[in-house]
């Protein structure tokens, strides 16, 4: 199989993924608006979704570990695409239940199989290369929320199609994710025993440096203190990212609204009716944004993270996610600021999800790979679970996103000291 077949089939799954995840929050005011339901009503299937998702890779990954990745991927695929289009037929407010049961739990669930054997896999086609493969592998993930948002809205504001309802996003969306999560699991295979690129060799060790070591064993790893430390830090960077991801739209609309009523003179229910679609619009725009960036950093941060390392790169990415959050709520109603800060929170976010495997897998070396990053991935969604249930609870108290951000800044610029104090384990005598 040539090498750049398991990377397609990494960028097709986290597509899919991000389809799934990251333009959730354009999903928010239309699902408020038909059933009457409250935010944090509606913030619960994100937070449920994501804690499902990321709770799902740790097995995904010992699955793709002993039976390959194919199998794993294509079962998740079918899983995934159903639970999303079953979304489109719920009927009224008493079907609350069902939006956490098939976006939440059927569709997180599948969505953890597909999204975590691609990352194990297609790095191991580039030892040369490993940063810059997991990146292209998981740059869809961005991607696919970057085309998932301005999509989602058009499809809900056509009379044509939503007509203000986003049900028949999930039932078009789920057919297509349906069809190329399984395309992705086809793409995917482990190379064989031993495998090296043609014309490429491990580099020779430099003079004076340790003697290479065998890889660390699952049950090693996770008794390691710096396999938990990395835990944390995943958790606090994920928290401030997902927080944002899952209500930017919502912020954006709430803020502008409040900004052109102001402006008119008007309450924000007075507003017209094309106004407030048009800040929907420019809502929409700004979660784009956030993605867009999302995805290019994945591939970006890999070819730089495997020439300066990725020390570096994770002390930066967080010291400004730190100063983005800060920023975040004062410049919500103002779609310039807003694209901008986005971007940078974006870019921040995106970054982790190359440079976390890629340490994974620099600490512990690739054997386990699969088991080793599937439970750190855990983190992830655990980290959304709570931050999304914030979201919502203190925008339901508030009326603002404020504190939310606030809290982010603070959990983000911890994750930032403990990457600080973490430093690479002892490697194993063979």
């Amino acid at each position: 199989m040539p090498r750049w077949v398991p990377v397609l089939g990494g960028f097709l799954g986290s597509t899919t993924c991000g389809l799934l995840l990251y333009a959730f929050s354009v999903f928010i005011k239309p699902l408020r608006a038909q059933f009457g339901w409250t935010a944090s009503e509606v913030q619960l299937a994100y937070a449920i979704v994501v804690l499902v998702f990321g709770l799902m890779t740790f097995p995904a990954g010992k699955l793709s570990d002993r039976f390959g990745p194919r199998p794993v991927v294509v079962i998740g695929g079918a899983i995934l695409g159903i639970g999303f289009f079953l979304v489109s037929t719920l009927k009224g407010a008493g079907d609350l239940s069902k939006l956490y049961l098939y976006y939440g739990l059927i569709a997180g669930f599948g969505g953890g199989m597909v999204y975590l054997p691609p990352i194990a896999t297609a790095p191991k086609w580039w030892p040369d290369r490993r940063a810059l493969a997991t990146g292209i592998s998981v740059v869809g993930l961005g991607l696919g929320s970057f085309i998932m948002g301005p999509l989602a809205t058009s499809m809900i504001n056509n009379p044509a199609i939503g007509n203000g309802s986003a049900l028949p996003v999930f039932k078009y969306v789920g057919i297509a994710m349906f069809i190329m999560a399984i395309v992705a699991g086809l793409c995917l295979s482990n190379p064989p025993a031993g495998y090296k690129p043609p014309g490429w060799n491990p580099p020779a060790p430099k003079a004076g440096a340790p003697k290479a070591g065998r890889d660390y064993t699952f049950g090693e790893t996770v008794k390691s203190v710096q396999f938990w430390l990395l835990y944390l830090a995943y958790f606090c960077g994920s928290f401030a990212g997902l927080m944002v991801i899952g209500v930017m739209a919502a912020h954006g609309i709430n803020e502008m609204n409040k900004e052109a009523a102001a402006l008119m003179g008007v309450t924000v229910k007075e507003l017209p009716a094309d106004l407030t679609k048009s800040i929907a619009m420019q809502a929409a725009i700004a979660t784009s944004c956030l993605n867009g960036a999302n995805a290019l950093v994945r591939v970006l941060i890999g070819a730089i993270a495997d020439k300066v390392g990725t020390r570096i790169c994770f002390l930066v990415t967080f010291a400004l996610q730190v100063a983005a959050m800060a920023f975040l709520f004062p410049v919500g109603k103002a779609l310039f600021l807003l694209c901008v800060v986005a971007i940078i929170i974006g870019w921040n976010y995106g970054a982790m999800f190359t440079l976390f495997p890629a340490t994974c897998m620099q600490y512990f070396g690739p054997t386990n790979q699969g088991q080793n990053y599937g439970l750190l991935f855990t983190s992830w969604g655990i980290a959304g679970f709570v931050a999304s249930i914030i979201a919502g609870q203190m925008f339901d108290k508030f009326g603002t996103y404020a504190v939310s951000f606030t809290i982010g800044a603070v959990v983000v610029a911890a994750g930032l000291v403990i990457l600080v104090i973490t430093k690479a384990p002892k490697r194993i005598e063979a």
